[in-house]
């Protein structure tokens, strides 16, 4: 382990490192600290919640994995959800789908209200953390032949648009009780497996029910909207209603965030260099970063070469304070808390990363046309003592250095997780 006194020493060191380039390490690590990852509950029960948990997965969705201690109720879930923050550094947020209501009452999913969260919103408040949501359109009866929001059936239609409809009216109370803007996502499985005959048709009723789910207009202080394509799942192979050109059209013209999830792409697409496009024309940005082994795999968040380009865009371009981070995977094979711990980590360190990079030089090279310069000081940073600066971050906010954490989640495997049935 290493001490205290070596941590500061290393610190001190990187720092003027740095700042020979211009680059203001106090600066950016306050910057940092501002920051707010909206950590998935998901990861923490293999998406099951507590509405209906017998339910069977539907939507394409699909976790494996059979590791010892998923939480069963919402007091094992936030309980998880508190070691995982106490090794994270800085103030975050938890990112909650309708299907985990703390509720002991029987209630339909288009007849949830703000009542049927509450301990959550109390837990939030007591630790200073937001919540964001999303209406949860799978995994339900009415849900069974992967249509909801385009349903042909007007009837099933309705049901989902008044549960969206109530899913806005709960973010909303989040953002109003937690002083923390509310981010409430809409994501649908909608789609063929064969190839569709129609294809405007499904497209058509999504509009025309996302106009009415939106109809009711809440203040932009305590929710905000957004919507999340995808370019095939399980059971929609073929043709997806919500696609990426469908949504990025309607989140532009009705002023919703665009959600881009880095596993909803081709596999060869990434989508750190579609953020500065969209950048220009939407009204912001929901970013859901996962890890697509093959596709939509949803792996762990590694810091890995896409992640570090999505840092970097984020940051280059002064897209931090339009974009809203949260985390989407999970991974049952191994502990689900450490798994929270190692995708938040490694989405901060991406995002300081980036921060300790000389920008400016590497612009003013650019436009000069000197490549040369920018690809020589990009090449040189990559081994400029980040690490040092990132312990020194982790030291300052009270949260273990380095793998030390690692046995704080093993121990709390050993007391707690192992000792669910």
């Amino acid at each position: 382990m290493v001490s205290t006194d070596q941590i500061e020493q290393n610190y001190a060191h990187a720092r003027r490192q740095y700042a020979q380039h211009g680059i203001d390490v106090d600066k950016a690590l306050d910057k940092l600290a501002k920051i707010k990852i909206s950590v998935h509950c998901w990861q923490g029960d293999d998406v099951r919640g507590f509405l209906n948990r017998d339910q069977e997965l539907t939507g394409g969705i699909s976790v494996t994995g059979h590791y010892p201690g998923a939480a069963r109720t919402p007091e094992e879930l936030r309980a998880d959800l508190e070691k995982a923050f106490s090794l994270i550094p800085g103030k975050h947020k938890v990112n909650l789908h309708a299907i985990y209501a703390d509720t002991d009452e029987p209630v339909e999913w288009d007849q949830l209200q703000p009542k049927h969260f509450q301990t959550w919103v109390d837990w939030a408040k007591a630790h200073g953390h937001g919540l964001d949501f999303n209406p949860t359109c799978f995994s339900h009866a009415k849900s069974s032949d992967g249509f909801t929001l385009s349903h042909p059936d007007p009837a099933i239609r309705k049901f989902w648009i008044d549960h969206c409809k109530a899913s806005r009216k709960i973010g909303a109370h989040f953002g109003e009780q937690l002083g923390q803007t509310c981010v409430t996502n809409v994501w649908i499985p909608d789609g063929f497996k064969d190839v569709p005959v129609d294809r405007m048709g499904p497209r058509q009723r999504l509009k025309d029910a996302l106009d009415e789910v939106f109809a009711e207009p809440l203040d932009p202080r305590h929710n905000l909207d957004a919507v999340e394509s995808k370019l095939f799942g399980i059971g929609s192979e073929a043709y997806v209603v919500g696609s990426h050109e469908f949504y990025m059209g309607y989140g532009i013209r009705n002023n919703k965030l665009i959600c881009l999830d880095s596993g909803h792409f081709h596999p060869t697409e990434t989508i750190s260099g579609k953020l500065s496009a969209i950048a220009l024309f939407a009204s912001g940005i929901l970013l859901h970063v996962s890890r697509p082994m093959r596709w939509d795999s949803d792996h762990v968040v590694i810091l890995d070469d896409e992640l570090i380009e999505i840092g970097r865009e984020l940051v280059r371009h002064d897209l931090l304070d339009r974009t809203h981070i949260g985390l989407d995977f999970f991974d049952a094979s191994i502990n689900r808390v450490a798994a929270w711990v190692i995708g938040t980590r490694n989405t901060l360190k991406s995002l300081l990363r980036a921060m300790l990079e000389p920008v400016e030089a590497l612009k003013r090279a650019e436009l000069a046309g000197d490549y040369t310069t920018r690809l020589a000081l990009t090449e040189e940073f990559k081994t400029y003592p980040f690490g040092a600066v990132w312990d020194y971050y982790c030291l300052q906010k009270g949260v273990p250095v380095r793998e030390t954490w690692l046995a704080e989640v093993k121990a709390y495997e050993r007391d707690v997780l192992l000792k669910r049935i």
